[in-house]
């Protein structure tokens, strides 16, 4: 991903106004391409092994795979595709069942719009990305990471 022209995003929701709004913020920020949308996990894990994103972007609440077992095939089948969880979910328990599913990153849904552009900006970087909603130590304890930042634990 270093060096990328375009960021290649694979979104996943399984509403289709939440796949509109994710690809009209990417689309106005430019640096990203929308490949392909998918509303639930079977569709997703079908277009990333035929479109190979750098990114995808889901939800956890989907069925009838939801966003955690699909980031777990999607770590199994592309380890280089990074996933950005997209989630109304602000527990750490999500945040931690997320973080062992593979996800690259956490994002809530309640969040400001230019948080999505700064999570993609360090996925693609290789960092990770958590929410500032969670608590700088515990994302360090659940990734691993000893570097310093306030958003890119």
């Amino acid at each position: 991903m270093p060096g990328f022209e375009h960021l290649r995003v694979l979104l996943s929701d399984d509403h289709p106004i939440v796949r509109r709004g994710l690809r009209t913020i990417l689309e106005f920020n430019g640096d990203y391409e929308v490949c392909g949308e998918a509303g639930d996990g079977e569709q997703t894990l079908e277009l990333a092994l035929r479109l190979l994103p750098d990114v995808v972007i889901t939800d956890i609440s989907m069925s009838p795979t939801n966003g955690l077992e699909l980031t777990e095939r999607l770590h199994t089948a592309l380890p280089q595709a990074k996933v950005l969880i997209l989630t109304m979910h602000d527990s750490v328990e999500m945040l931690r069942a997320a973080a062992l599913a593979g996800a690259s990153g956490y994002l809530l849904k309640s969040d400001a719009e230019e948080l999505l552009v700064s999570a993609l900006n360090s996925l693609s970087r290789g960092d990770r990305f958590v929410s500032p909603s969670f608590d700088l130590q515990l994302v360090r304890q659940l990734f691993g990471v000893t570097g310093q930042s306030s958003s890119t634990a």
